[in-house]
């Protein structure tokens, strides 16, 4: 469904968004100065998942400042108002908690999960974290050492800088091409001033949500919140910034097909290729999941069956899918020897044209259906999935689906539903990177069967 626009709503006023057929309850408050509170409470649990969830991300930065979400991700744990690195970490470790973040191309997280009643330490620890920060000078210069270690970290990952220049030539100028985390470049060039810019431009009250999900009590959530947040706000007329599905226009981003090889003295040849997808909010996001499902997911998958089992050529091989506000890719991986690399790129190429001129069979399709309405049935029983959905629908999509209406679009998804996604995505031209012990200009067929 489509939840109601937070900006549509009263400040101070409490919304019921969603009854679940299990007894959970979603709820939505709209605090003065924009900032939303979301809460799930779910029979039965005894414990809570909270997120405060910021609508920036790696897209929203300028390339000066590229990393500079992520790096401020990291400098949020460095001190608050009143405690220290240590306080905040310990303060959640000595109730059994755990506490963390992630940083994505469109949002920032900062979450923790707790036993239900220590939720209001939760909402203190992570809330100073997001409201009060400090960033003071020493931190920036010690954490930006960290983050360059966790930088040539991903560099030495082969599979990480594969689906980096997969990414990179897919969106084209967009800063969806460009890591996350920046490059080794732009954090040592990085000013203290520019990230304390970055955090006062974008972390505001009403880019905020906080969700909830768990053995919680939405009216004894917001009093925590408003406890730790009343003092951020210096708009109280604010209203909340709308999802970012619903504010961003319909972008077509130009990709780069053909193939491109890293030179890297690796053991193995690690294989990329993609295609552009769909966005997040696309209709037609719901056959491209049974499509992967089915063609690259798990071992009973069409391309694990082909690839691996019938002809021994590699360990490693599926299918993934990723979509953001405007949009979205679908790809295969693959790690192989590198005297099996054009072997297994044939194959693989095979089985997409295959899969682009005649779909896949009613067997696949109801496999692929049941493994899908599986997963989400057991992630529904995880409460910091059901916390991250209701972060993401207000943040990132605009769109609630309870569990029933997740499992309805899967069985509504059709045999010809399918075959007109593989057709239309399977049939453009491919982007493959391979990195390994190649030179530079070696080439790999992307064209498959003609």
């Amino acid at each position: 469904m489509q939840i109601p626009v937070s900006g549509q709503q009263r400040a101070g006023s409490t919304r019921t968004l969603l009854t679940g057929a299990d007894g959970s309850l979603v709820k939505r408050t709209v605090l003065p100065g924009g900032l939303r509170v979301v809460s799930e409470s779910v029979p039965g649990a005894r414990s809570v998942a909270l997120g405060f969830w910021v609508g920036v991300g790696s897209r929203d930065e300028t390339r000066k400042a590229a990393g500079a979400s992520h790096f401020l991700e990291h400098l949020l744990f460095k001190g608050t108002a009143t405690r220290g690195p240590f306080e905040i970490a310990a303060a959640i470790e000595q109730v059994g908690g755990d506490l963390n973040a992630f940083t994505t191309k469109e949002c920032t997280c900062y979450h923790a999960r707790v036993l239900a009643d220590d939720m209001p330490l939760a909402v203190d620890v992570v809330g100073e974290m997001v409201a009060t920060c400090r960033i003071d000078p020493a931190d920036v210069e010690s954490e930006r050492g960290v983050v360059l270690e966790e930088i040539a970290m991903y560099e030495d990952d082969n599979t990480d800088v594969a689906h980096q220049n997969l990414s990179a030539r897919l969106y084209g100028s967009s800063r969806l091409a460009d890591p996350v985390i920046g490059s080794a470049e732009s954090l040592r060039q990085m000013s203290r001033a520019t990230v304390w810019r970055h955090y006062r431009r974008h972390y505001r009250p009403s880019d905020v949500v906080v969700t909830a999900a768990g053995a919680v009590d939405h009216a004894q959530l917001v009093r925590e919140v408003r406890r730790v947040t009343g003092g951020w706000v210096t708009d109280r007329t604010a209203m909340p910034t709308p999802a970012r599905s619903l504010r961003t226009p319909a972008t077509r981003h130009r990709s780069i097909p053909g193939c491109e090889v890293i030179s890297k003295p690796t053991e193995q040849a690690h294989i990329m290729l993609g295609v552009p997808g769909f966005s997040r909010t696309d209709p037609r996001r719901w056959p491209l999941a049974v499509l992967d499902i089915a063609l690259g997911t798990g071992m009973s998958s069409r391309l694990f069956q082909e690839v691996r089992e019938k002809r021994g050529l590699v360990y490693s091989v599926h299918s993934f899918r990723s979509g953001y506000s405007d949009a979205g890719m679908f790809g295969v991986y693959a790690g192989t020897m590198p005297d099996k690399a054009d072997k297994t790129i044939e194959v693989i190429q095979e089985v997409l044209a295959d899969v682009a001129t005649h779909g896949i069979t009613d067997d696949e399709v109801a496999r692929a259906k049941g493994q899908l309405r599986g997963a989400s049935v057991l992630e529904s029983e995880d409460p910091a999935s059901r916390m991250s959905r209701l972060g993401e629908a207000e943040v990132l999509s605009g769109h609630l689906l309870s569990l029933d209406d997740v499992v309805e679009e899967i069985e509504n998804v059709t045999s010809d539903d399918i075959a007109a996604v593989a057709a239309l995505l399977l049939k453009q031209p491919q982007t493959l990177t391979v990195v390994g012990p190649y030179e530079a200009d070696r080439t790999f067929d992307t064209e498959g069967p003609q």
